[in-house]
């Protein structure tokens, strides 16, 4: 009998497995009390290794000097990221309430069952602590997230900072928001830098390292704590959850809902990528750049 066998088993099962192999009678009390004397106990697996990468240090280092110099500059700094999609309906919310009786769902979260699929991409604005959902209705796409941090920075109410002619953003180095993704750029291009006239930064995190940017932490943990055990039946029970979430730091979040169908598949050519006003930094190229207005707008049929 393999080691792998005799972990996988209950303490009944190891007492019996004792007794007709090893002619060992001892029952699973006995069994419990010699396994703890060994340090042994049930454990689960551990998720601790991630992707190492050899420029992980000097980009985190990168990150944090960059990060400090916009915000002492006044200049805008938001971490942006997109929530785990959520199904609308008569579903279960994983979480726990208190209640005297728990709420009847449907037994499966079957997609065809739902009212639709939310998709809230997040901004998180990082000095005064706000923060903002763009709440999506069709795919997660990089037309989304830019449209998200333009809806952001069109906000009436939103707070203005003492120079507005740069952004730093700080965003994962994958989904609709990576780094290899060109139309995410393109994107940035259009509806940032030449629409709004301003200087972009773009920062990601390496791969593996998404729970450090400070968007997970600081808005999504507690918008999950807060609707936890609840189930999201409405776009409008979702987006009150997201905006009633607070802490005691003074978070504060607004949401909106959007229905535009953004597109899937849209492909950004070399002759458009050429035409980018982009500028790669010389520490970690493939995760720092700089995106500027253009003087001359190519023509459409680029």
């Amino acid at each position: 009998m393999s080691a792998k066998k005799w972990v996988r088993r209950s303490l009944r099962q190891l007492s019996a497995a004792l007794r007709e192999n090893r002619g060992v009678f001892v029952s699973s009390m006995t069994v419990r009390r010699l396994l703890r004397e060994a340090a042994y106990s049930l454990k689960a697996n551990r998720k601790e290794n991630t992707a190492w990468h050899p420029e992980r240090d000097r980009q985190f280092r990168y990150l944090a000097q960059v990060k400090r110099l916009f915000l002492e500059g006044g200049y805008p700094v938001i971490s942006v990221d997109m929530k785990k999609k959520e199904l609308i309906g008569d579903f279960k919310n994983p979480g726990s309430v208190w209640c005297q009786q728990a709420e009847r769902v449907n037994a499966h979260d079957f997609r065809s069952e739902a009212i639709g699929l939310a998709a809230p991409y997040g901004i998180y604005d990082l000095l005064h602590n706000l923060g903002y959902v763009y709440v999506g209705t069709s795919a997660d796409t990089a037309e989304l997230a830019v449209d998200a941090i333009v809806w952001w920075w069109e906000c009436e109410d939103r707070p203005h900072f003492p120079n507005e002619d740069k952004l730093l953003i700080l965003c994962d180095a994958g989904g609709s928001n990576g780094y290899r993704l060109r139309l995410w750029k393109q994107q940035l291009q259009e509806q940032l830098a030449d629409r709004l006239g301003i200087e972009i930064m773009i920062c990601h995190y390496p791969t593996g390292t998404s729970k450090w940017n400070p968007i997970e932490h600081r808005l999504f943990s507690y918008i999950s704590v807060n609707w936890a055990g609840q189930p999201l039946r409405t776009f409008e029970t979702l987006l009150g959850y997201i905006r009633n979430t607070t802490t005691a730091t003074g978070l504060r979040v607004k949401a909106t809902l959007s229905r535009k169908v953004y597109q899937t598949g849209i492909k950004v050519s070399d002759k458009q990528m050429a035409a980018l006003n982009l500028t790669r930094r010389k520490v970690c190229p493939q995760w720092n750049y700089i995106i500027r207005p253009r003087a001359v707008l190519p023509s459409s049929t680029s």
